[in-house]
């Protein structure tokens, strides 16, 4: 007689701990493996159940901190858009890394400089609504250095 798998159906109300068990449909079916392993076996599902759908409640220590570590690895590109202006980079003018919210903020000119005309753009996510921000303000201040494609974009 086969060995029947126990079901452990997500719980909206429960906050999962890295030894808690969670089934959860897959390509080859329904799947259950404790959190801790649903962070290496498919890292942004999770992500996305946690912060986007907002159906999985985790504990930030055993499972939310390793899984954001897990994602830069696992995927880099939704990584980079999940953090946005939250990740660190190399920014010439400071010491050492910094958080790309920084100079965003306090030297808009040298970061448009830095992001687009010095094709990083790769490296900093930014939603529409921050190139939005980062456009008006540096044509507010400096209209002359922009490019003639982001200034079109801002007369739409």
């Amino acid at each position: 007689m086969a060995e029947e798998e126990t079901y452990y159906p997500l719980d909206p109300e429960k906050v999962y701990f890295s030894m808690d068990y969670l089934t959860l449909d897959t390509d080859e079916g329904p799947k259950t493996l404790r959190m801790g392993a649903w962070l290496n076996y498919d890292p942004v599902r999770i992500h996305r159940m946690i912060i986007r759908e907002k159906t999985l409640h985790v504990d930030s220590f055993e499972v939310l901190n390793p899984l954001v570590s897990k994602l830069r690895f696992a995927d880099p590109d939704y990584y980079k858009r999940f953090m946005g202006l939250n990740l660190i980079i190399e920014f010439p003018g400071f010491g050492s890394n910094v958080k790309a919210s920084i100079p965003f903020e306090n030297d808009p000119i040298a970061f448009y400089k830095w992001w687009r005309k010095g094709k990083h753009e790769d490296k900093v996510h930014l939603s529409l609504g921050n190139q939005i921000r980062l456009f008006q303000k540096v044509s507010m201040m400096e209209p002359k250095i922009m490019l003639k494609k982001d200034l079109d974009f801002l007369k739409q």
